[in-house]
Parts: C-alpha cells; sequence; structure tokens
C-alpha cells in the first residue's frame, strides 16, 4: 500500500509548508481582528487556487452579541473559504479548517520564535491552526498528482469565526457536509505525540439577561430589585448543578453601579457542555427550571440567550471505522496512533451532527495552545501530510 503511493506522500511532505505557517502566522487574524481575516482569506485563496475547481470567499451569515447592559448588539465576521473539486466524483469528501486565532491585535503574543535549532517553532497560530491549514493544502496537492485522485471530489472549508462558536459559517458547513463520506478537520493533534481527539461533548453559551428595579440603597432598598444578587443566585444554582455527564462554568457577570443605587441590570455568561444528546436534553430542562425559579424568587425578569452551537459528539460506528483507518494508516507510515476522548469541541461537533463521520484533529502535533507557549512542532508538518494523503487515497480506493 505504502510503495504504491509512494510518489504521493513524497509530494506531500516535500511541500513549502513550513514557508506558509511563517508566512500565515505573521499576520494577526484574532477572530475580531476583520482587517486581519480578510488579509488571510485573501491569501489562502490564492494558496488554494493551485487546486482544480472553484475557489471562492464567501461572506458570513449576520450575527449578534449581548452588551454589559443585556442589548443586543449586531456582530459582523470575516470572509469564509470555500473550495469546491470534482463534485460529481464516485467518492466525495470534506475538509475544514479555520483561518481565525484566540490572540487578537491587541495581544502582547504576536512574534514567532524558533526554539531547539528551529525544530519547534512558537507563534500565535502556528499549531492553531495555520499548521494545519498547510498540511491539509500539501495532501490535497499530492492528490491531485496521484493517478487514484480522480475518484475523490471534496469541498474545503476554512472558516473565519471558529474559535468563537462558527456561528457566522455554521450553515455553509452544513450545506457542505451533505452527501459526505467522510470529513477530515485540521485542529492541531490532542496531545504532543499525535494523539487524537475521540468523543467530544457538546457546548452551550449563554448569556442570561436579569431585569430588577432600582432604588436608593438607603432611603428604600426593599423596593428595589437586586439584578446582581439574582444573577449570583443563579450562577451559585448552576455551579451545584453540574455532574458526570455535565459540565457547567459561570463565568462572567456584567452590572451594577453606584454603592448607593440597588442595581436594576446584570448579564450572567456561563458555558454549559453535556456529554451526551441526552445531557443536552436534560442541561435544556435544568436552565429553564433554574431560570424560572431565580425569577419568582427575587421578583425580577430574565431571559436566556444564546443555545447549544455544538452538539455532542460521541463515536458511532461509522465514525469507529474511520479512526481505525487513520490509525491503520499512521501505523503504515511507521508513526502509530491512538485517540482518546476530550473536553474540547470544534467544527467536528457539527459536522458529525450532519450524521457525517469525521477526525478533527488531523493537523499539526503541537502544544500550549491558546497561549503564548503555543507551539508547532516542525517535523510533524511532513508527518501529518503524509498522513492525510494516505488516508484519502486509502478512502478512494476501499471506501468506509
Amino acid at each position: 500500500m505504502i510503495e504504491d503511493h509512494r510518489a504521493a506522500l513524497d509530494a506531500a511532505a516535500a511541500a513549502p509548508m513550513l514557508d506558509q505557517v511563517r508566512r500565515w502566522s505573521a499576520i494577526n487574524s484574532g477572530s475580531r481582528n476583520l482587517d486581519g481575516l480578510a488579509a488571510m482569506a485573501a491569501l489562502l485563496a490564492d494558496a488554494f487556487a493551485i487546486l482544480p475547481g472553484e475557489v471562492h470567499l464567501i461572506d458570513a451569515a449576520p450575527g449578534e452579541t449581548i452588551d454589559g447592559r443585556g442589548q443586543a448588539q449586531p456582530l459582523a465576521f470575516g470572509r469564509n473559504l470555500h473550495v469546491r473539486v470534482r463534485p460529481a466524483a464516485p467518492v466525495q469528501l470534506l475538509l475544514t479548517g479555520h483561518m481565525d486565532t484566540v490572540f487578537g491585535i491587541d495581544h502582547p503574543f504576536q512574534a514567532l520564535t524558533d526554539l531547539d535549532g528551529g525544530a519547534i517553532l512558537n507563534g500565535p497560530g502556528v499549531a492553531d491552526m495555520k499548521g494545519g491549514i498547510a498540511l491539509m493544502l500539501a495532501a490535497l496537492a499530492a492528490l491531485e498528482a496521484s493517478p487514484a485522485g480522480g475518484r475523490i471530489g471534496y469541498e474545503v472549508v476554512i472558516n473565519s469565526d471558529e474559535e468563537i462558536g462558527s456561528s457566522g459559517s455554521a450553515v455553509l458547513i452544513t450545506q457542505a457536509a451533505r452527501g459526505k463520506l467522510a470529513a477530515l478537520t485540521y485542529e492541531p493533534s490532542a496531545l504532543p505525540d499525535g494523539t487524537l481527539a475521540g468523543a467530544r461533548p457538546g457546548s452551550g453559551n449563554f448569556s442570561i439577561v436579569i431585569s430588577g428595579r432600582s432604588a436608593h440603597a438607603g432611603r428604600n432598598p426593599e423596593d428595589g430589585r437586586n439584578a446582581i444578587v439574582a444573577a449570583a443566585d443563579l450562577a451559585l444554582r448552576l455551579a451545584r448543578a453540574r455532574r458526570a455527564g455535565l459540565s457547567i462554568n459561570p463565568a462572567k457577570i456584567d452590572g451594577g453601579g453606584p454603592n448607593n443605587m440597588v442595581p436594576d441590570q446584570a448579564v450572567l455568561r456561563v458555558n454549559l457542555r453535556p456529554a451526551l444528546p441526552e445531557d443536552e436534553t436534560m442541561a435544556r430542562t435544568l436552565i429553564a427550571d433554574l431560570v424560572r425559579a431565580v425569577a419568582t424568587e427575587h421578583d425580577v425578569a430574565v431571559h436566556v440567550h444564546g443555545g447549544f452551537g455544538r452538539p455532542p459528539k460521541p463515536i458511532d460506528e461509522q465514525a469507529a471505522k474511520l479512526f481505525r483507518l487513520v490509525e491503520e494508516s499512521a501505523a503504515q507510515l511507521g508513526r502509530p496512533i491512538a485517540h482518546k476522548p476530550t473536553g474540547g469541541v470544534c467544527d467536528g461537533n457539527n459536522i458529525a451532527a450532519c450524521g457525517v463521520p469525521v477526525v478533527d484533529t488531523m493537523g499539526a502535533r503541537g502544544g500550549a495552545i491558546h497561549s503564548a507557549d503555543e507551539h508547532l512542532i516542525v517535523e510533524s508538518l511532513a508527518e501529518r501530510a503524509q498522513l492525510s494523503t494516505l488516508v484519502m487515497l486509502r478512502l478512494a480506493s476501499e471506501g468506509l
């Protein structure tokens, strides 16, 4: 099997991935930096133009956010890269990634640094996931040079808002997932040794607006309805409700004012992570019950904004087959890997919810993502590009 695809594997390893990572990571593409995202999208459109087929930059769906006063405000996102190649081919795949990072334009972590004699590259987004995008492109270019490549059609989506929930690109991803045999997503490996993320929980982000009644803190506090106290009570009730299968993190309370006024407005921000679909159902009921109880006890109005944007991703039979194929391919390349459950979420959750099996940590090996110590293990670019190439060629010949 390996020798049959030696030319394609060698081509994948020889692609100029490190140069691309350096160039792309030098551009700040924090999720809210629309200018940086526009520059990044243009570079990616040029890079992916080496593939046959259609390359487009697609406007994101508009979004909204809840401000500190509980008011809905419009939220814009960057454009998303969409590539479609051979839509009539017998084997159809979806490959996804994201161009945004967690590091905003005002974040102090902006520079690239070579470590360990160049074996490791430290920098914003090098592993999460500009390295993943580079090796994805290398694998697709190698696929195009292989005689077996013509059996595979694929769509590529590289979105601009994955780190903030993908609300502006969710429809595009769902549309691209239709009719696909399998999907590969290029988040970095779950562990530096290449371990893949297996089952993932879902994730829901909520902004819960509490409206009370202001009053003088000294003259008539009994006439007030303290929104901060109600929000704190709701946060504590939610925290006490966490259990196996449902992580709950009350993260922030906005609101309040002068010490001599009863505060009439507060916003509680909370994240919930259900392990299974039935845990998500129970979480919805829990939120409704606790909101109703707090509203009654504190005589306040409570409005819930947000929802579960990432469904839970258990490993079903088809996903298990895809994991076996990926792990067998890694072993054939002499770099055995396994998979394990993880607490993180990504676009792989949403793809799996479309009924498409997905392995969503096909990207580079590295570590310390979402911190100033984020780093890429440079040799993993060639290693993982070859893995993707072999996986796709095996899907072309063997199916799933």
